[in-house]
Parts: structure tokens; C-alpha cells; sequence
């Protein structure tokens, strides 16, 4: 198997990668992570693995006493989210347009965001909690020093942001379980105050290994160590956007829900407590007997009998998984299919025909400005899952029938 070739030829790391290739700049990142003297243990390696910045994406690294930046990235807190409705598919309508259009017009997309902070204190019970969540991040934003380091900073847009989507592989989806249940589901972080945060921090990062003179076989792979006051702020303002991402996706989960009922005229309950989930960030854990940071990089934590999201592309299935808890692992699983070609060569492989045919059945933009995102760019899920088997049960099986991307 090429998995166990790999872990033949690189010390310090495990894969769940089954008979998928891993690209050669993938593997030079993986080697390069594994000569860091901060390591607490082996990398874990999830079968969704693709070239990322300094770190690859599906990387779990355990660290002691310090942490990258860059290998948590740019879009701190960035996961999942979904809920499953009372509703079947035969409550939805033959034509699903109206519905996709009315998503759009309530959760802002690609750039745009809220004309004000989002008030969802007016809906009630669901509402009120989360303005609840709302008050209670904002006052611990002052106390965020590493903003000090960032310059001019768009504090009103930060707030607006709150309920929006993002561009790029950010989605809103409805799905259909294996019995037709209405499930809503998407994907978004922490917005532009994540990507500002660690910016800020990967910069710091790498000025101090500059200023200390510590080698590092990729610049991007320089880290804060604990104890001093750079990495206090970035642990601080980590904590914080990881908080900012999951309330992000509820309000939008919210906003999603009340633009059904509006499309469908008609109340929608959740059957069950929505999933939410991080793919992207670090958490101080117990593992092996020993406290360390875990940084999950386009992973997702999978604790035994935890439920998490790995979803497939816009044309083809997700998966509600349950954990099983893999102590190699670090207790994980992917994060996704994860992409096997870049944005640039989706658009010169692809066309629109292409998209069309490849999410046939699926009501979603179909034109050029999201030919990047065709299921053709991404591995398969059903290889991605048969990987990780032993990390992961399926609980549920969604296939979309609505996509909304930015």
C-alpha cells in the first residue's frame, strides 16, 4: 500500500491515506513538519491530505509548549455546521430556485455582509440565545492585544460579517438523508477578524525565528513559544475567533432556517441539536498521558462516540460521522474530500459544461465564477471515507439537493 511506503520513508508520522497518492509538495511539507524539535509525537496524517500553507491541509500536530500560527491558518475556526428538520423532500417544492434565491438575499455571500449587526433577539427563544452569545463575545474583544500589532482594522465590519458566508469553498447546503430527511448544512470561519488574527501572529512568528536566528527548513513553520507574551495574545485571540467561527455558523444556520420558512410559508423545527464542528484551529488536550497542543489543520476532532461533518463537493455525498476515538490519530478525522488540483487548474481542466454535468440535480450556481469548485477538482469522498475507516462510523449519508456558494 502506498500509505505504508510513505510512513516507511518519513520518521514521526502516520497516515490514513489507503492507496491514495499524496502529492510530492504535500509529502515535503509533511517531512519538514516532522523535523520540528516541538513535536510532542508523531503527525497524523487524514486521507483528505493537499499542499497548504507551511502545514498541509489534514495535518493533526501535536506540539509542546508552542504553537504555528501558520499551520492553524488564516481562517481561524473555520468548520461546519448542520441540523436536521422535521421536514422530508416531499415538503419541499419541485423547483427549488426561490429557495436558493431567498438564502441568498438572507445570508450575504463573497464579500458582502450584514447593513447592520445581526438583531436575532426578535425570533424568539433560538434568537435570544444567540444574542446572548453575541454580548457575551463582544466585550472580550478589547482585551485582544495582538490587534495592536494589526494597523487599521475595520472594527464595524467585523460585527456585520457575523451571519455571513464567505467565498471560495464556503457553502450552504440542504440535503437529504438515506430517508429523505431535510438536513441543513454549511461550511464558514471566523471571516475577515480570523484571517487578520493570523496574519498578525504568523508574521510575529516568523520575526522571531529571524530575531532568535532558529532554523527552520520552511519560514512558515515558526512558532510562538508558551510562556511569552506574543504567544499569551495569540492564544487569547485564537480562542476568541474560534468562538466568533461557531457563532457565525448558528446565526447563519438561523438566518437559513427562517429563510426556508419563508420560501415554504411554513414553521421548521430542528429534530435534533444541530453539529457544530471545527476544522481549523488548535486546543490544549491529553494525549498519551501527557498535555499538548493539538493543531488540526483541515481536520476534525473524533472523539469516541463524538458526532462530526466531513462533507464531499457540491455534486456529490456528505457524511455525518460518530468518532471512534483513534488515540494514533490524536482522536481525528478529515475534514472533507479535500482538493486534488488547484483553483487555477480546475478553471484550465474544466468548463461550465462540465459543472453542469458533474451537479446535475443540484440547484446551484452553475457558471464560471465556480468552475474552481466542481466535484472533478476535489479526491472521492467514498476513497477519503474507505481511508479512514477505523477513525470514523457513518451515522448519515446527505446528498445536496441546494447549494449556495459565494
Amino acid at each position: 500500500m502506498l500509505k505504508n511506503h510513505y510512513e516507511q520513508s518519513m520518521k514521526g508520522v502516520r497516515l490514513w491515506t489507503g492507496d491514495m497518492e499524496v502529492e510530492q509538495q504535500a509529502l515535503k511539507q509533511i517531512r519538514n513538519i516532522s523535523t520540528l524539535p516541538i513535536l510532542a509525537g508523531h503527525i497524523a496524517i487524514m486521507p483528505d491530505v493537499h499542499f497548504g500553507m507551511g502545514a498541509t491541509v489534514g495535518s493533526v500536530i501535536p506540539t509542546r509548549g508552542a504553537i504555528i500560527p501558520a499551520a492553524v491558518g488564516v481562517d481561524i475556526g473555520c468548520g461546519m455546521v448542520a441540523m436536521k428538520t422535521q421536514l422530508s423532500a416531499s415538503d419541499l417544492p419541485d423547483n427549488l430556485k426561490a429557495v436558493r434565491h431567498q438564502i441568498e438575499r438572507d445570508v450575504p455571500v463573497g464579500f458582502n455582509y450584514h447593513g447592520e449587526t445581526v438583531r436575532p433577539a426578535r425570533e424568539g427563544l433560538e434568537g435570544l440565545a444567540l444574542k446572548r452569545r453575541i454580548d457575551a463575545l463582544a466585550p472580550r474583544f478589547g482585551g485582544l492585544q495582538i490587534m495592536a500589532r494589526v494597523g487599521k482594522f475595520d472594527y464595524k465590519r467585523m460585527w456585520l460579517q457575523l451571519g455571513t458566508l464567505g467565498g471560495g469553498n464556503h457553502f450552504i447546503e440542504l440535503c437529504l438523508d438515506e430517508a429523505q430527511g431535510v438536513w441543513i448544512m454549511l461550511h464558514s470561519g471566523s471571516r475577515n477578524v480570523g484571517k487578520t488574527v493570523g496574519e498578525a501572529a504568523v508574521a510575529t512568528a516568523r520575526e522571531l525565528a529571524r530575531r532568535n536566528e532558529t532554523h527552520l527548513p520552511d519560514r512558515d513553520l515558526a512558532w510562538l513559544d508558551e510562556g511569552s507574551s506574543e504567544f499569551d495574545e495569540y492564544i487569547t485571540a485564537l480562542r476568541w475567533c474560534q468562538d466568533y467561527a461557531a457563532l457565525n455558523r448558528d446565526i447563519m444556520l438561523h438566518l437559513v432556517k427562517r429563510a426556508l420558512e419563508h420560501a415554504l410559508g411554513r414553521t421548521i423545527e430542528a429534530e435534533v441539536e444541530a453539529i457544530n464542528c471545527h476544522h481549523n484551529y488548535a486546543n490544549l488536550e491529553e494525549h498519551f498521558g501527557e498535555s499538548v497542543w493539538v493543531t488540526r489543520k483541515g481536520a476534525v476532532s473524533a472523539r469516541e462516540g463524538q458526532l462530526g461533518i466531513i462533507p464531499g463537493s457540491m455534486g456529490v455525498k456528505s457524511y455525518i460521522v460518530k468518532g471512534k476515538g483513534h488515540a494514533d490519530a490524536y482522536a481525528s478525522c478529515s475534514h472533507g474530500a479535500g482538493r486534488r488540483m488547484s483553483r487555477g487548474e480546475a478553471k484550465r481542466r474544466y468548463t461550465q459544461a462540465d459543472l453542469a454535468q458533474q451537479t446535475a440535480g443540484v440547484e446551484c450556481r452553475k457558471d464560471s465564477g465556480v468552475v474552481d469548485e466542481i466535484p472533478g477538482a476535489y479526491k472521492s469522498i467514498d476513497d477519503v471515507m474507505a481511508a479512514q475507516s477505523e477513525l470514523v462510523e457513518v451515522v448519515h449519508t446527505l446528498k445536496q439537493v441546494l447549494c449556495v456558494k459565494g
